[in-house]
C-alpha cells in the first residue's frame, strides 16, 4: 500500500477558504468543547478531537480525552479524512502500514481504533474533521455514525458562527472609526464659522446691521449646537474606551502577536530541536493592528522555515510597525538557517508557480503554504520578498498596509 499522503483535489481552494474563517487556532476551544465531549460520548470512546488541517499543520481546537494542540499534517490520521465525502475509518490502526509506525500508535496513547467526519463547509470545503479514537477496537453503529455527522455539523455552524461574528466586530469599528473622523471633520470648519460669525456680529452692531445680526445669531446658534455633537460623538467614544491606548476595543498589537505565535510554533520549533524566536520593536510594540490573516500568514512562513530548516538550526520572526504619513506599516521578517532557495525557486514562488518539495526532516511537501501567503497578502494590498542562497537560509519580508486608528 502506497504511503504517499493524501491532497483533495481542490486543495489551493480548501485552504483558502479556511484562511477566510481566520481561526485564531488557541482561541475556539471553549465555544467547542462541548461538542467534541458529546462526540466522545456518542460513540463510547475515550477520546475525540476537533482538527483543522492548513498547509503544514493539523490543529487539534477542541479535545476530549486526549490533551494534544498539534501536529505535523503528515503524521495524522485526518489528512485522509478531508480527501473523504462522508467518513473515514481505520478498526485497527497497528494493522495499517500507513499508521502502525506512528507515534500515538506504537507509544502513548497507544491508540488502536479512528473514526473521523470531515468538517465540511455549505459549499463543500473540507475544514477539517472530528475524530473519534480508543485504545480499544469499537464498532461505531449507523444511527451513531449520522449523530456524529450532525455534530460535525454543528461544529462548522459555530465557527462559522464565530467569523460572521467578528465580521460584524470589524465593520462596527470601522462605523466608530468613520464616527470618529466625521466628529474631527467638521469641529474645524464648525468652529471658524462660529469664529467668522462673531466677528461680523461685533462689527455688525455699530453698523445697525439688524436683520443681518439676527440670521448670524441663528448661525452662530447652531454652529454652536454642531459643535456640541461634534464633542458629544467624541465624549461618548472616550466614555467607551476611556484608556488612549485600549480604545480600538479588542485591537491586536506586536506584543499579543509576539505571545500568540509562540504559543502557536515553539512546540513546532521544539519538535525539530530548532531555536525559534519572535522579537518585537519596543517602540512599536503597543501600537493598535489589524489582526486579519496576520495568523494565517506568519504562521505559514513559520511552519514552512520549520520543514527548510535542519536541527539545531534557527528560526527569527521579527515584528515592526513603521509609521507612515497616512498609512502605517506592518513590517513582518520570517528568516532561517535552512536549506535556502534558488532564484529560480523564489520567481516560481512570487509568481504563484510555487511547486512542492520535501523539508529537511522527511516531512512532505504539499506547495501550497507559500501560495496561500501571497495570496492573503495581495489580498491585503501588501508586498512579499524573498531573499536567499542555496545553503545559506532564506529571509521572508511581508509588507502590509494599516490603517491609523
Amino acid at each position: 500500500m502506497s504511503n504517499t499522503a493524501p491532497l483533495p483535489e481542490n486543495e489551493m481552494q480548501r485552504i483558502i477558504k479556511l484562511s477566510e474563517y481566520d481561526i485564531d487556532y488557541s482561541g475556539v476551544q471553549d465555544a467547542l468543547k462541548d461538542l467534541s465531549k458529546l462526540a466522545a460520548k456518542v460513540a463510547g470512546t475515550e477520546i475525540s478531537l476537533v482538527n483543522l488541517i492548513d498547509s503544514f499543520t493539523q490543529w487539534s481546537v477542541s479535545n476530549y480525552g486526549l490533551p494534544i494542540d498539534q501536529m505535523p499534517r503528515e503524521d495524522s490520521v485526518c489528512q485522509y479524512t478531508i480527501v473523504s465525502k462522508e467518513q473515514f475509518e481505520v478498526k485497527d490502526l497497528t494493522a495499517d502500514e500507513r499508521f502502525s509506525n506512528k507515534s500515538y500508535v506504537k507509544n502513548d496513547p497507544l491508540l488502536r481504533y479512528y473514526f473521523g467526519v470531515p468538517l465540511q463547509t455549505a459549499d463543500g470545503f473540507n475544514l477539517g474533521a472530528l475524530c473519534v479514537m480508543d485504545k480499544i477496537g469499537r464498532e461505531i453503529t449507523p444511527e451513531k455514525v449520522e449523530l456524529l455527522k450532525i455534530i460535525a455539523n454543528e461544529i462548522v455552524n459555530r465557527l462559522t458562527t464565530i467569523k460572521v461574528i467578528q465580521s460584524l466586530k470589524n465593520k462596527i469599528k470601522d462605523v466608530n472609526e468613520t464616527q470618529k473622523k466625521v466628529a474631527h471633520d467638521i469641529r474645524g470648519p464648525i468652529g471658524g464659522i462660529i469664529g467668522l460669525a462673531q466677528i461680523i456680529s461685533e462689527q455688525g452692531d455699530s453698523n445697525k446691521m439688524d436683520e443681518v445680526l439676527e440670521f448670524i445669531g441663528l448661525i452662530q446658534k447652531s454652529g454652536h449646537s454642531l459643535l456640541e455633537l461634534a464633542d458629544e460623538i467624541l465624549t461618548t467614544e472616550k466614555q467607551k474606551n476611556p484608556r488612549a491606548e485600549s480604545s480600538r476595543g479588542n485591537e491586536f498589537n506586536l506584543l499579543l502577536l509576539k505571545d500568540k505565535l509562540e504559543k502557536l510554533y515553539a512546540p513546532q520549533a521544539k519538535n525539530k530541536k530548532i531555536i525559534f524566536i519572535v522579537n518585537t520593536v519596543a517602540a512599536a510594540s503597543g501600537i493598535p493592528i489589524s489582526k486579519n490573516k496576520l495568523l494565517q500568514i506568519i504562521g505559514n512562513l513559520i511552519s514552512n522555515a520549520i520543514k527548510f530548516t535542519p536541527e539545531e538550526g534557527s528560526v527569527t520572526v521579527e515584528l515592526n510597525l513603521i509609521g507612515g504619513k497616512v498609512k502605517n506599516t506592518l513590517d513582518i521578517v520570517v528568516k532561517d538557517s535552512g536549506v535556502g532557495l534558488t532564484q529560480d525557486r523564489i520567481d516560481y514562488i512570487l509568481n504563484g508557480t510555487a511547486s512542492s518539495t520535501d523539508g529537511t526532516g522527511g516531512e512532505q511537501g504539499y506547495g501550497f503554504g507559500l501560495a496561500l501567503v501571497k495570496h492573503l497578502v495581495e489580498g491585503l494590498q501588501g508586498t512579499m520578498h524573498i531573499v536567499s542562497n542555496p545553503g545559506e537560509g532564506a529571509n521572508f519580508e511581508i509588507k502590509l498596509p494599516q490603517d491609523k486608528i
